[in-house]
């Protein structure tokens, strides 16, 4: 068994977690084994500002099915053991902050309560229009042809993600970093690494004093110096040994 020590006693515990925690659900990676973008390189076209301005409609011909696709999974062992691993430091007057740059909701559906959606949410739909007064909202519709228009200025509707070439949300950043500057403990979960500012985050932690672990299916070529530990396998196997929270 894969175990790291002394897990328990932190008290102020930063999560990052990346596409890798969501594949046992059934939901494909980006990037690395079996990733989208390594499928077929016309799909991360699809997911940049400069199609949603020239076809919004292509846009949802990727997050559309993508769409789908969350809507029918569920949570692993990993979102499980994260979940419980929450209630535990609250439970002993800690803070648990989980960064997510997933778009697919599981972290929610397992029960976590504490998620900074990093790069927004597939189940948001928004108007593309910045000077409409429609609000975004909550969405399951997959749109899996053409493309749907506001119902208030007209403008094509967009999904609530951040895509290539868009900054991030303002607001997520901002607490993302605050959570960063006072964590004890940095723990990345199923991350290529590679996608900033996301992959920048352990070098806040370990700026912090920060204890630094990921756990990937692959390591990182190359090593990232700030990671003080790096665990390789399947997140919903190492995850619940190493947090000791097993899960039926």
């Amino acid at each position: 068994m894969i175990c790291s020590p002394g897990l328990e006693t932190y008290r102020n515990v930063v999560v990052l977690t990346g596409a890798g925690i969501s594949v046992a659900s059934g939901l494909r990676p980006y990037r690395g084994q079996g990733g989208l973008w390594e499928e077929d390189e016309q799909l991360q076209h699809l997911a940049t500002a400069s199609t949603l301005a020239s076809d919004p409609g292509a846009v949802w011909s990727l997050f559309g099915p993508l769409r789908g696709e969350a809507i029918a999974a569920t949570p692993n062992a990993a979102h499980q053991a994260l979940t419980a691993w929450e209630a535990f430091v609250v439970k002993n007057g800690g803070k648990f902050t989980l960064i997510t740059q997933n778009v697919d909701g599981l972290h929610q559906q397992a029960g976590t309560k504490n998620v900074i959606e990093l790069h927004g949410s597939v189940f948001v739909t928004q108007c593309s229009n910045g000077g409409c007064s429609l609000q975004p909202y909550q969405d399951t519709e997959a749109y899996t042809s053409g493309c749907p228009t506001c119902a208030d200025c007209g403008a094509p509707l967009r999904p609530g993600v951040v895509l290539l070439e868009e900054p991030l949300p303002a607001a997520a950043e901002w607490h993302s970093k605050r959570a960063l500057r006072d964590c004890d403990l940095f723990l990345a979960v199923g991350t290529s690494g590679t996608v900033s500012p996301a992959a920048n985050f352990v070098r806040a932690a370990a700026y912090s004093q920060a204890r630094t672990i990921l756990v990937n299916l692959e390591p990182m070529h190359p090593r990232h110096p700030a990671y003080d530990e790096e665990y390789l396998g399947q997140a919903e196997v190492l995850l619940p040994q190493m947090l000791g929270f097993a899960v039926d």
